[in-house]
């Protein structure tokens, strides 16, 4: 999907008060690298060099770099990268987990959980986001990089 938003595109929003392609595609972008921070799996370096590196200091300051990143990051080519780096860490660290691993508990956003379920929170993350950006392209006229389906469609 975002490869297929015009770059100049990339700054619009549906209000004021509503994030941008560009700010949509990198909170989903950082909201994985942070979540697969959590479960272990190590953050960019280029993205978080400065980042505290543990505890609560650590969430808060990733935090505050997620939201810098989304204020700043605007280029089409950049973001592109930075959503398919983060989808690419999600679908790498998933794929080598072991059920061991995924079966493993740990404390998210106030609850004690396991990393398969917060895997399971990564995707409808993305898929929130997903629907949102469909809305997006919709009321701008912007071709989905797939077909709808319509039953008056079919062949």
């Amino acid at each position: 999907m975002a490869e297929c938003v015009p770059s100049e595109q990339y700054d619009w929003r549906p209000a004021v008060d509503a994030r941008s392609f560009a700010e949509v595609f990198v909170h989903v972008a950082t909201g994985n690298f942070m979540i697969l921070d959590i479960v272990g799996v190590a953050t960019p370096t280029d993205l978080y060099a400065e980042v505290p590196s543990e505890g609560t200091a650590r969430f808060q300051g990733m935090m505050r770099r997620n939201d810098e990143l989304m204020a700043s990051v605007r280029e089409k080519d950049i973001v592109v990268d930075m959503l398919k780096r983060s989808l690419l860490a999600v679908a790498q660290s998933f794929a080598k987990a072991t059920d061991e691993e995924l079966n493993r508990t740990l404390h998210f956003f106030r609850e004690e959980t396991t990393v398969r379920r917060v895997y399971m929170r990564m995707l409808a993350h993305t898929h929130e986001h997903m629907g949102q950006m469909m809305a997006y392209l919709r009321f701008n006229r912007i071709t989905a990089p797939w077909t709808d389906w319509r039953p008056d469609r079919r062949k």
